[in-house]
């Protein structure tokens, strides 16, 4: 019997051995075939590669980023896209599961519907799936505006406090709002309401832009105010000024030109390190998410790295892609984009 049970362990042991090396030749014959055409025409000269210095990262490797109170499992952010509709709101619940399993943090799309029409609010009920992920609710300033001068403001704490949202996002988007039909007019400088807004709401704050950044002089007086982040939402990702002109009226369309205004995030990144550097102990805001032509986890991994201030980088109109899908789809997308970041932080430097 022992024997028997010898030779019945060789001869399974040879068969391993020969699937092995068939798997082997086969690869390397595979390898032959593709070496023809696998020619690198391109390389992204952002980076020093860096092979020597590192083993490969373990499974299961993070890279906590600490964003307002709470710590996230990597410097990745859901920004703000739609919220209000049922398709909205089962895409909203699939990214909320995303975010809790892999640590990240996100925004809604305009929460106003529920300060309107207060049986909306369970729309944007959320932490249940989030569990302790950073969750901020968004709101245009011309919202926030009128709001506080009609003595309102209890309506944005008591819709924090329902959906046990961190905190608030503010919108700013004076161009969108101007080529929307019936669009809301502002009436005030938006750092004057934003520096009141943080003062009453008694709230984490983040302050964006829909699609085509901020100048150097807004992010200076961003950056003065004890902000949780500013994210950039910086030219090259959706523009939501275009956005409304496609869907408006001819006369609309005499003022496309500004659909070109605004700033990159490379711009922008600029900007914020010559500010860091020239206010020091004045800076106040804690982080920025930097977002708006983000096309790729090697895009975020390079300003992230770039930058002089705690910093995330953000994707919209990526992950709406995906949880439009399936959440398949979705949680296949965030895992590589995951392990693309661990990985560029592994063998990646950039070139200053």
């Amino acid at each position: 019997m022992i024997a028997s049970a010898v030779s019945n362990s060789e001869t399974m042991n040879n068969e391993n051995k020969e699937v092995e090396n068939q798997e082997t030749v086969s690869r390397k014959d595979s390898h032959l075939q593709l070496a023809l055409t696998a020619q690198n025409n391109f390389v992204d000269q952002r980076f020093n590669y860096e092979p020597m210095l590192a083993a490969h990262p373990k499974a299961g490797e993070q890279w906590e980023t600490t964003f307002g109170s709470k710590t996230m499992n990597f410097p990745i952010w859901i920004s703000s896209m739609t919220g209000g509709t049922s398709k909205a709101n089962e895409i909203n619940q699939r990214l909320a599961r995303i975010v809790k399993k892999y640590g990240l943090g996100m925004g809604v799309g305009s929460a106003r519907i529920a300060l309107e029409d207060e049986s909306k609010a369970k729309d944007f009920e959320l932490r249940p799936l989030l569990k302790d992920a950073p969750f901020y609710l968004n709101f245009g300033i011309a919202q926030v505006e009128k709001y506080m001068a009609a003595g309102q403001i209890e309506k944005f704490k008591a819709l924090r406090k329902r959906v046990d949202a961190d905190g608030f996002i503010i919108h700013v988007n004076p161009l969108q709002e101007w080529l929307q039909p019936s669009g809301d007019k502002i009436n005030e400088p938006p750092v004057n309401t934003i520096a009141q807004f943080i003062q009453e709401a008694d709230a984490p704050i983040i302050v964006k832009e829909v699609g085509q950044g901020f100048g150097p002089a807004s992010m200076r007086a961003l950056l003065l105010l004890p902000l949780v982040a500013i994210e950039f939402a910086a030219a090259g990702g959706t523009n939501f000024s275009m956005l409304e002109l496609m869907r408006n009226n001819e006369e609309a369309q005499l003022l496309n030109p500004f659909v070109h205004i605004g700033h990159e995030a490379k711009d922008m990144s600029k900007y914020l390190n010559q500010l860091i550097d020239q206010l020091g102990g004045g800076v106040q805001c804690q982080s920025v998410i930097i977002s708006g032509g983000i096309k790729n986890f090697l895009d975020g991994f390079y300003f992230i790295k770039k930058a002089k201030i705690n910093a995330l980088y953000g994707q919209a109109s990526q992950f709406l892609k995906y949880a439009m899908q399936s959440e398949e789809a979705l949680d296949l997308f965030v895992a590589k984009q995951t392990e693309g970041l661990i990985l560029a932080k592994t063998f990646l430097n950039i070139k200053e």
